[in-house]
Formats: structure tokens, C-alpha cells, sequence
């Protein structure tokens, strides 16, 4: 009597996700009756590995949420600095390089 093939394990298949960039972030998107928990979480972001699991501990409703998780490429929101936003770099022609002067101590 011939064998039947076993089915794979779809558990056994799985493949431990690695990200390439350590900064990979996400964010809690609410649904569309979202729980006040998850509104006040709504301008977080929280590196991959360390958000919060959802339906949140504290939710309101945690048999119903619909909340979900929307990924960034990373945890900063926007661009911090002036040179971030326009690609220039600010020179400041006035004062002298410092790094071409002696230093403080006497030895310098």
C-alpha cells in the first residue's frame, strides 16, 4: 500500500524575518472606531522590535480592533536640520576653521 505524502508543516516553513535597516520603524494606525489607547499612540513610532503588540494591552475592545501597524523606512517623521531639507551645507565663512589652530593645553 502506496503512502499518502504529508502535507508540510506551514509552522516548520517559516523563515525568521531580518530586516537590512536597523532603523525599520512602524506606527499604530487606528481603526476606524479606534480606542482612545490607540489614538494617543497615533504620532509614535516605534523601532520594529520594540512596538507595542496590538490589540494594544490597554484597548477598549480588544475582540473588535482593527487597529494595524504601518511601516516607515525609519523612526525619525522628517528631515531635523535645514541641510537635511535642501541638500546644502551651511559654511560659516566669518569665524576661522578651529581645527587648524593649536589646542588648549600646553603640549598641543
Amino acid at each position: 500500500m502506496r503512502k499518502k505524502p504529508e502535507k508540510p508543516d506551514p509552522v516548520k516553513r517559516l523563515v525568521p524575518v531580518t530586516r537590512a535597516n536597523a532603523w525599520h520603524a512602524v506606527s499604530i494606525q487606528a481603526g476606524p472606531a479606534g480606542c482612545a489607547a490607540a489614538r494617543s499612540l497615533r504620532t509614535a513610532r516605534f523601532l520594529s522590535q520594540e512596538a507595542p503588540r496590538l490589540p494594544l494591552d490597554y484597548c477598549a475592545t480588544p475582540d473588535s480592533c482593527l487597529c494595524a501597524y504601518k511601516h516607515h523606512s525609519d523612526r525619525r517623521a522628517q528631515p531635523r536640520r535645514r541641510e537635511e531639507l535642501t541638500g546644502v551645507r551651511r559654511t560659516n565663512y566669518g569665524a576661522p576653521e578651529r581645527r587648524e589652530q593649536r589646542g588648549r593645553r600646553s603640549s598641543d
